[in-house]
């Protein structure tokens, strides 16, 4: 009958609580990955534009766009 009366509280607690930190965790690096690609499409079109791969009307509407779905 010895250790049958503690259950999983006692061997599994520590679980719930690194999970939880886990999910934090993970939601933070998503939300940060999803601002620095959104960046990092600025500076991609930032190159096109001053290597002269695109005119400036296709710049300012793109940059526009990007800044209206950031």
């Amino acid at each position: 009958m010895y250790g049958f009366g503690h259950g999983w509280g006692m061997d599994f607690g520590w679980l719930v609580p690194l999970l939880i930190i886990g999910i934090i965790f993970y939601l933070i690096k998503r939300k940060d990955t999803a601002k620095s690609s959104k960046s990092d499409a600025q500076e991609i079109l930032d190159k096109r534009f001053a290597s002269g791969g695109i005119s400036k009307e296709e710049y300012e509407e793109k940059s526009r766009l990007l800044k209206e779905n950031s």
